[in-house]
């Protein structure tokens, strides 16, 4: 299941109609909040983790009946599409944001977002990575990493943050599909098998008239190179 440009920019509405005083997930963060779910060994209910996408007070705020049931509906197909891709390739093409005034992309909602659904299951993950290879352990602490950043923890001097912002675009989804190797092994495929130790630099982006490497059946331009 792909989701069009429509389905993406009216979940991004329908998120951004709830109630801001409860810092509601954006489309971004919703994005990575549900790589981190399916990335993990154990399944986790809706009822569980659609509280966190509301905000803050886990509750929705919907003004009508009407939107619920849409909104909910947008949330669970989104979901769905990301499993989707997981299923065709573990190199899943994260949302990012853009920034309104230089045009640069916004990688930090997205690893929040992926960092908040690993922590709806700490126990899992900390008995996946006790059995973790190489790949995976660099993998999720470069993610962590990235996390640190975004948080003001991380301990580096301005250049080296300002690499890791530059390359962590790129990046990230390698990581996911290191860590997929190694939480998920059921979609494995032949052709995510030569993944390094290290995560590394994508390579060259596709032309904006190509197809889409996500596996949507768009062009690169309407999709993942939308920003």
């Amino acid at each position: 299941m792909s989701q069009s440009d429509q389905d993406l920019d009216r979940l991004d509405a329908l998120l951004n109609a709830l109630p801001a005083e409860n810092v509601p997930m954006s489309l971004s963060e919703l994005d990575g909040y549900v790589t981190g779910l399916l990335a993990c060994s154990e399944m986790i209910a809706p009822s569980e983790w659609l509280p966190e996408v509301w905000g803050e007070t886990g509750q929705p705020g919907f003004r009508d009946q009407s939107a619920a049931e849409e909104t909910v509906g947008a949330v669970l197909a989104h979901y769905n599409a990301v499993a989707g891709a997981m299923i065709r390739s573990p190199w899943i093409a994260p949302i990012y944001e853009a920034d309104p005034n230089s045009g640069d992309v916004m990688w930090e909602p997205w690893v929040d977002g992926f960092m908040r659904g690993l922590r709806l299951r700490p126990e899992a993950w900390q008995r996946l990575l006790g059995e973790a290879d190489e790949a995976t352990l660099v993998s999720m602490n470069f993610l962590m990493l990235l996390q640190d950043i975004y948080t003001g923890q991380a301990d580096l001097t301005e250049d080296e943050e300002d690499r890791y912002d530059q390359e962590a675009p790129d990046m990230i989804p390698n990581c996911v599909a290191a860590i997929l190797q190694q939480s998920r092994p059921e979609l494995a495929r032949p052709e995510a098998a030569n993944l390094p130790g290290m995560p590394f630099r994508a390579g060259p982006r596709p032309g904006r008239n190509d197809p889409c490497p996500c596996g949507s059946g768009r062009k690169y331009k309407q999709c993942c190179g939308r920003n």
